[in-house]
């Protein structure tokens, strides 16, 4: 879709796709590192939002509110929401966590709509192997909500607690659904049409060969 070609121009505009070696969280280390902390001005956000609305409204999912994990998701579903209801005239609810669980007040680690037993959409930015997105999972899971899917700027497409197109969360063994604006695919075939980028894909192969899902 335009939308794949259209978020990789972006992203490299604004240097949140970058090339190099990199340190990830799983310990890896990446030839490619993705930032969405660096789209961070109004119209970025309003861009990153309308990708995710378009994406969602392409799925056909049938769910009742978004979900973004702190701290990365809260932005990714704010602007999301807002882009459904301009958009696609949809006035959809969303919850995100806290880090730390409140002690006054209201208490508890949950902002937003209550969540209990809503069929919910998980919006994060990055998938690597999947073990970020299981506290995700176990805050949902613990409120009896299903998950109906899972949408991601990029997914990395590693190994983990995962196969190539769903998430399997440890604790309920179910699997769930993984739909990317990009995929790592869809990265090395931009670069393959790019004649100052294409050199990366050697080291990118490399990588995946040694990391990703066969």
């Amino acid at each position: 879709m335009h939308w794949k070609k259209e978020f990789i121009d972006f992203s490299f505009k604004k240097k949140a796709l970058q090339f190099g070696t990199f340190k990830l969280k799983s310990g890896r280390t990446s030839p490619y590192f993705f930032n969405s902390g660096l789209l961070s001005t109004g119209k970025d956000i309003t861009k990153i939002g309308l990708f995710y609305a378009h994406s969602i409204m392409n799925s056909k999912i049938d769910f009742d509110m978004l979900f973004g994990p702190a701290y990365k998701g809260i932005p990714i579903v704010v602007a999301t929401t807002i882009a459904l209801k301009n958009h696609y005239n949809l006035n959809v609810s969303y919850a995100f966590n806290r880090k730390e669980k409140k002690k006054y007040g209201e208490k508890g680690n949950l902002i937003g709509t209550d969540i209990y037993r809503k069929n919910i959409i998980i919006l994060d930015d990055v998938i690597t192997s999947g073990t970020a997105i299981h506290h995700s999972m176990k805050i949902i899971e613990e409120q009896q909500a299903n998950i109906a899917a899972i949408f991601v700027l990029l997914d990395r497409q590693e190994k983990g607690q995962r196969n190539l197109s769903t998430i399997r969360h440890i604790s309920n063994n179910n699997s769930y659904k993984i739909i990317s604006i990009i995929t790592i695919e869809d990265l090395i075939a931009y670069l393959l049409e790019d004649s100052k980028l294409n050199k990366h894909i050697p080291d990118l192969i490399k990588y995946c060969k040694k990391y990703g899902i066969q």
